[in-house]
C-alpha cells in the first residue's frame, strides 16, 4: 500500500531542507522525482536519488513568477510522461512586526507560499482529473492554526493553504484526486536557524514540544509517503500535524 514504484512526484523546493527530505522519502518508496528549485543546489539530493536507482530531473525556476508555472508543469510532464504526486513545499518567511511589515514582504510571501501553490495545484490537478488519479500534498504549518509573532504574511499564507487544501478536496475527491496537507512543527532547517540560535526562544519552544526535540526533514518522510500512496486513498482535505505533540498542548 505504501509502494510508489512507477509513480512520478513533483516536489517544489525539493532540493534542500524539508523539501530535500521529502524528495528522498518519496524516492525511497519507489517514485521518480522532479525537483523544482530556485537555485541549482540539487546535486547532493539528486546524487542520493540516483544512487537508489530512481530517476530524477531538476528544474530551476522562480515560482514567484506566475508566467513560468505552466512551462514548469509541461517540462515535468514531458520528462517522465505524467505527474502522479505533487508536493507544494516551496516557501519563504519574512520576520517583521506587523506594524512595520513591508508591503513587498507581504506580497513576496503570499506570491510564493500561496499563489504558486494554488496555480500549480490547478495546472497539475487538471491532468490528474483527466487520468482519474493523483495525490496533492500541500505543506502547511503550525501557523495554519495559530497566529505566530512577527510573521503576519507567513501566517496568512499558511492559513490559506489549509483552506485551499479543503476547497480542492471538496471538488476533486470524487474524481480520484486526493488533496491533503502536512503541517510540520518546529523543524531544524535554515528557516529556523535564527530562532534556534536564540537560547531563550529555543528553550521556550523545546519546553512546549512533548517530544523534547526539534523535528528534522526525515520526520516528514513517513507522513508524505503515506499521503502519496494508496494507503491514504480515502483521505481528503486533511491537515496532518507532524509536530512532536506541539498542538496537543
Amino acid at each position: 500500500m505504501f509502494d510508489l514504484t512507477g509513480k512520478v512526484a513533483l516536489v517544489t523546493g525539493g532540493a534542500v531542507g524539508l523539501g530535500g527530505g521529502i524528495s528522498l522519502g518519496l524516492a525511497k518508496a519507489g517514485a521518480d522525482i522532479v525537483i523544482i528549485t530556485s537555485n541549482d543546489r540539487s546535486r547532493e539530493v539528486q546524487d542520493q536519488i540516483e544512487a537508489m536507482g530512481r530517476k530524477v530531473h531538476t528544474i530551476v525556476a522562480n515560482l514567484m513568477d506566475e508566467s513560468v508555472l505552466e512551462g514548469v508543469v509541461q517540462e515535468a510532464s514531458s520528462v517522465f510522461g505524467k505527474i502522479d504526486i505533487l508536493v507544494n513545499n516551496a516557501g519563504i518567511i519574512r520576520r517583521t512586526p506587523a506594524a512595520d511589515h513591508a508591503a513587498n514582504d507581504w506580497h513576496d510571501v503570499l506570491s510564493l507560499n500561496l499563489n504558486s501553490a494554488f496555480f500549480l495545484c490547478q495546472l497539475v490537478g487538471r491532468e490528474m482529473i483527466k487520468q482519474g488519479s493523483g495525490k496533492i500534498i500541500n505543506i502547511a504549518s503550525m501557523l495554519s492554526f495559530q497566529g505566530g509573532i512577527n510573521v503576519p504574511g507567513y501566517t496568512a499564507s499558511k492559513h490559506a493553504i489549509a483552506g485551499v487544501t479543503k476547497a480542492l478536496a471538496n471538488e476533486w475527491a470524487g474524481k480520484g484526486v486526493q488533496v491533503n496537507a502536512i503541517a510540520p512543527g518546529y523543524m531544524s532547517t535554515d528557516n529556523t536557524a535564527a530562532i534556534r540560535a536564540d537560547e531563550d526562544r529555543n528553550a521556550q519552544i523545546l519546553a512546549r514540544i512533548p517530544a523534547g526535540r526539534w523535528g528534522t526533514p526525515e520526520d516528514l518522510q513517513g507522513p508524505v509517503v503515506f499521503l502519496a500512496s494508496a494507503a491514504s486513498d480515502y483521505m481528503s482535505g486533511h491537515v496532518l500535524c507532524v509536530d512532536g505533540g506541539w498542538m496537543s498542548r
